[in-house]
């Protein structure tokens, strides 16, 4: 290694050194305060060293690297660089497995050409779209079409907005995927099968808020998101029994529970699934409008939502033991949703503050139904026929 790459590589350690402790409290989800949900955050760039005389596609995050693993990395000249050990394998007691085995992959944290990674994967290569506003790709599998941007960190799937961790980059005059946007975004909507959630058929239904937590208010008629998310609960639970579930639903009325119950109940009766249900506000500002999933941000990829709160890259969680069947069964509800209510499509997001999902030991997702701060949707929501259509279409994504 050069002397230039050695004082870079020391330099990016002595920054490390510099940020590795805070002194924030812990986030706390929204679902046991009054405080409201957030507008997406921009993400700001990890910063990153270039080692300039590894291979072209090599491009390694000094802080993804260093914070989970300081063994060195042994370097691939096709463009690949792997751990000697797997930095996410440190739970002693790991979630239990849901749906068939699969092959554990140890994680990727370089950039890979999108090329390679497809011909691999034996699915077609990325075809230019669009050179302006900005260049856009497509990649078609058997399972649909996803679209990507160089340097945005919204692609769709079939339609349907999806959040990457890191914006795909053109590196060389090759489009390159973060590896672990390969193998927690691309593999399970382009080329995993979808994922059973088990034999059990057992779901957990949580109402958001309840009790002296009532959420946020309507714009229109001040009435409190508890009332719509237990009357939607309420509605979808009939439902499901008729397909066959076993349904429960953290609270059958107006009380308040605690986080950790809501969590405690899905571990008692062995949930295959969890969904907790809420509405969204950002008031006073009234213009947001659209519906939104929520499922637990990956380790190693940073969440597009935080809500102000700090984003541990490799923080690591029970539910994060679901990932791939976390991304598919909240692009499944954001597609039927989208589709029943034609709501604007404000994406499967990942965020890591959302405490009733981190502690899940299946697949988790948290949906957000439209703005109660925007008079339309907040019009919509006040009606029994809407929130009918809300439980017909997670119905209709469960089948």
């Amino acid at each position: 290694m050069s002397k230039f790459a050695v004082a870079v590589f020391c330099a990016g350690l002595a920054l490390l050194a510099g940020c590795a402790t805070s002194n924030e409290s812990p986030p706390t989800d929204w679902s046991e305060t009054n405080q409201v949900f957030q507008a997406q955050s921009r993400f700001t760039p990890v910063p990153a060293v270039v080692l300039t005389n590894l291979p072209s596609l090599v491009k390694i995050n000094l802080p993804a690297v260093l914070l989970t693993n300081p063994v060195p990395l042994t370097i691939k000249t096709n463009g690949l660089a792997a751990p000697k050990t797997n930095p996410l394998a440190a739970n002693p007691n790991p979630p239990p497995v849901i749906s068939a085995a699969r092959p554990v992959t140890a994680p990727v944290y370089t950039w890979t050409s999108l090329q390679r990674w497809t011909a691999e994967q034996k699915i077609g290569p990325p075809r230019l779209l669009a050179k302006s506003p900005l260049v856009t790709y497509a990649i078609t599998s058997p399972k649909g079409v996803l679209v990507l941007a160089i340097g945005s960190r919204e692609v769709t799937w079939n339609g349907v907005t999806v959040y990457l961790g890191f914006a795909p980059e053109t590196i060389d005059g090759e489009v390159c995927v973060h590896g672990l946007d390969l193998q927690k975004n691309f593999a399970p909507l382009l080329c995993e099968a979808p994922v059973m959630y088990g034999t059990n058929r057992v779901i957990v239904i949580d109402p958001g808020h309840g009790g002296i937590n009532a959420g946020t208010i309507s714009v229109v008629d001040r009435r409190p998101e508890k009332e719509f998310t237990l009357d939607w609960a309420r509605r979808l639970q009939p439902l499901l029994e008729q397909e066959g579930w076993h349904v429960y639903l953290t609270r059958t009325d107006d009380v308040d529970v605690a986080l950790s119950n809501r969590v405690n109940l899905a571990e008692s009766r062995h949930a295959d699934l969890f969904l907790s249900l809420h509405f969204n506000s950002l008031a006073p500002d009234q213009r947001p409008v659209g519906l939104a999933t929520f499922c637990l941000t990956p380790a190693g990829l940073p969440s597009n939502i935080t809500r102000g709160y700090p984003d541990i890259l490799f923080q690591s969680f029970p539910n994060n033991g679901f990932d791939t069947q976390n991304v598919q069964l909240a692009e499944a509800l954001q597609r039927s949703l989208l589709h029943a209510t034609g709501l604007e499509d404000r994406g499967v997001n990942r965020a890591r503050f959302i405490g009733v999902l981190r502690g899940q030991r299946r697949p988790s997702v948290l949906i957000e139904a439209g703005f109660l701060s925007n008079p339309r949707e907040a019009r919509r929501i006040a009606s029994p026929d809407f929130r009918q259509k809300l439980a017909e279409a997670v119905a209709a994504a469960l089948k």
